[in-house]
């Protein structure tokens, strides 16, 4: 059985530097999430105030850890499959190009003699033998002043130890801040979120991934200051290595798996040999892939012949079955939830049948469509192609318009539903075969300003200046793209969160393009993603409140997290996870989930303000960073002041998170 072992130091009161108020919390937080949560069975733990063990003090004085370090790290006592953590939580600096931390007696005068350097730490953690060794550093805790400049200047030389993965608070020239509101570290609340959300961040690549989007979200909103937390994993695969083996999906044993055939057949037999041990704890020894993987292991070492299994390539990981997890639901999770099965994308659902009479279609109108498509009209006389022609060149018949009812939702500045209008929008429905169908909504033209007045409580500063917005008519999805529409034409699904409904999450801003496009061809018409403009035109759908609804929100009304409310409204209990799209009220114009439920890509690349931006409904397409782009609408993760209409937020287009998803609209 692997063993799980940890050092958490967390430091409040300090003789000689400014006093936190924290630190102390946040490793008490860990040391219960590790023996809870992750089943670590020995922690030692260090803080102002912790009993002496043994007779031996565990304040943590240099003295201390220094004694620690080289008493228990002096012959190694762990190995393949094990792991051994060490979390800090207190003041970090850079003195003299090296980085140091600050015990309790650590005096800035006096640097080299009373601190500890961070590469003497990560050197005797190595000693341990475990093949998995985490540094977690939420140091650099200053409150903005530099009483420090912190190990945020950590480089990444000193910080790219073999076998270690380190894992830090913020960037360099950058702090660490503490939040009163939350009574911890802005660092280490989103780390224990991200480890605690079953099978959110079960990986190191995962992990990161949170950590870059949500720990600058929680210190925009508390301090309106920047903190960019960062990951180094050495070598680069152990950014796929298992943190919290009761939290992995299949997916994650999959690419574990097929590291470990590449190791192999590079001829790495020790990485192949701990990667395989990996495979087995995070499927609780129940895999006899990884067995037989070892079994051949050991014999190619023994030089003894394999004549009795056949070459298994690595691609086969992928379809594997494992056992389902058995680790509870997460502690905000609904009473009765919906069953969340992970599964591998690839064996998600059979590919659809395509419709090839429309494309026949299409190819026998070509000529008749070049002929007149000029005119924006149809020739009458070719009565038999006349509908197929309207609907395909976007200019969508009354015979194909259907309309809808549907129920939107009016609240006051406290989050009450003071009333529930009935209206009805005008809409399409595009097949995309094997009964999955595309709900496009008619989005009426106008004008709108868009951004947020001065006034808008927990504005952004990029959401400025407010100014008039003319939109033309569109088409725009009534739903975020969900799951069963993005396997209809994509064949595959990538999703963390399950549903044939849900929305599709984990897709890149190429994946979303890519997808647009091939809709586009399997239909004839032309499908995009939103532009920033109309985005917002539709999410406002005439309205000028923060939100669609009013004042505020609350969770009865949008899927977001309930801790984090708007205005006068209370806390209430988020979900989670992802729900089935269209469950909560439409706004105005009969959209569904434009606020909350997951982030949606749009068109245009990120730009600090609108100064110079289009004033119609055109993407804007130039910034210094093209690869930059938006998200609008907030997630089932986020806060409700990044839920709001003008709300916007700056995403690399690579990115592939499990609470960012998107819709698509069509000309008029």
């Amino acid at each position: 059985m692997a063993k799980n072992w940890a050092i958490a130091v967390g430091i409040n009161r300090y003789d000689y530097l400014q006093q936190l108020n924290y630190a102390k919390r946040d490793a008490e937080l860990i040391q219960q999430f590790l023996r809870t949560e992750a089943g670590f069975e020995r922690i030692f733990f260090f803080t102002d105030d912790s009993p002496d063990i043994g007779g031996k003090s565990t304040r943590p004085t240099r003295a201390n850890l220094r004694r620690v370090f080289l008493e228990l790290f002096n012959q190694p006592f762990m190995g393949a499959g094990d792991n051994f953590w060490f979390f800090f939580s207190g003041h970090g600096m850079r003195h003299d190009e090296r980085d140091y931390l600050m015990p309790l007696d650590g005096n800035p005068a006096d640097i080299e003699e009373t601190a500890i350097p961070i590469n003497f730490v990560t050197e005797r953690l190595r000693r341990c033998g475990a093949d998995n060794v985490v540094l977690i550093l939420d140091a650099c805790r200053n409150h903005g002043q530099k009483s420090g400049e912190g190990i945020g200047r950590q480089t990444e030389e000193e910080a790219r130890q073999k076998g270690v993965i380190s894992i830090f608070s913020c960037s360099p020239q950058e702090y660490s801040y503490e939040i009163e509101a939350l009574q911890q570290g802005a660092f280490t609340t989103a780390l224990l979120e991200g480890l605690g959300v079953r099978g959110q961040c079960a990986t190191v690549e995962r992990l990161n991934q949170y950590l870059n989007f949500r720990v600058p979200e929680i210190v925009r909103q508390h301090k309106n200051a920047r903190q960019t937390p960062y990951i180094i994993a050495e070598p680069v695969n152990k950014s796929h290595l298992i943190l919290v083996p009761r939290y992995a999906t299949l997916a994650d044993i999959a690419t574990l798996k097929n590291d470990a055939y590449r190791a192999k057949d590079e001829g790495n037999l020790d990485l192949a040999e701990q990667l395989w041990i990996r495979v087995l704890a995070a499927a609780s020894g129940a895999d006899m892939e990884a067995v037989r993987a070892l079994q051949r292991i050991e014999r190619l070492r023994n030089s003894t012949p394999d004549i009795s299994q056949q070459p298994v390539s690595p691609k086969s990981a992928t379809n594997t079955p494992q056992p389902k997890s058995t680790s509870p639901l997460p502690r905000n999770t609904p009473s009765n939830p919906k069953p969340i099965t992970p599964k591998s994308s690839t064996t998600y659902s059979p590919s659809p049948v395509i419709n090839l009479s429309r494309r026949k279609v299409i190819q026998t109108v070509g000529v008749v469509v070049t002929a007149v498509a000029g005119f924006g009209t149809v020739i009458s006389s070719i009565s038999s192609l006349s509908e197929h022609w309207e609907f395909y060149s976007g200019k969508t018949s009354t015979s194909k318009m259907k309309t809808f009812p549907f129920q939107t939702a009016k609240v006051d500045a406290k989050g009450n539903v003071i009333s529930r209008p009935k209206l009805q929008g005008k809409q399409f429905v595009e097949d995309l075969g094997n009964g999955v169908t595309l709900e496009m909504v008619q989005i009426p033209g106008g004008t709108f300003m868009m951004g947020s007045p001065p006034t808008e409580k927990d504005r952004g500063s990029d959401e400025s200046p407010q100014r008039q917005v003319k939109v033309s008519g569109f088409f725009m999805g009534k739903y975020e793209v969900t799951q069963a529409q993005y396997q209809a034409i994509m064949e595959k699904n990538p999703s963390h969160f399950k549903g044939e409904n849900q929305p599709v999450e984990q897709v890149s801003w190429d994946d979303a393009v890519e997808f647009c496009k091939k809709l586009s061809e399997k239909t004839g018409r032309k499908y995009k993603l939103p532009s920033e403009a109309e985005w917002e035109y539709a999410c406002r759908a005439g309205t000028e409140t923060p939100f669609y609804f009013g004042e505020t929100i609350t969770p009865e009304l949008v899927n977001y997290n309930g801790d984090y409310p708007y205005g006068a409204a209370p806390k209430g209990k988020g979900l989670g996870e992802t729900t089935n799209v269209g469950i909560f009220p439409a706004n105005p114009f009969g959209l569904c989930d434009m606020c909350g439920n997951v982030y949606e890509w749009c068109q245009d690349v990120y730009n600090k303000n609108y100064q110079g931006a289009p004033e119609d409904r055109s993407a804007w397409l130039n910034s210094k960073d093209n690869n930059i782009k938006l998200l609008r609408g907030g997630s089932w993760i986020t806060d409700a002041r990044n839920l709001r209409s003008a709300s916007r937020r700056d995403f690399a287009r690579e990115n592939r998170f499990n609470y960012v998803g998107f819709r698509v609209v069509a000309g008029a």
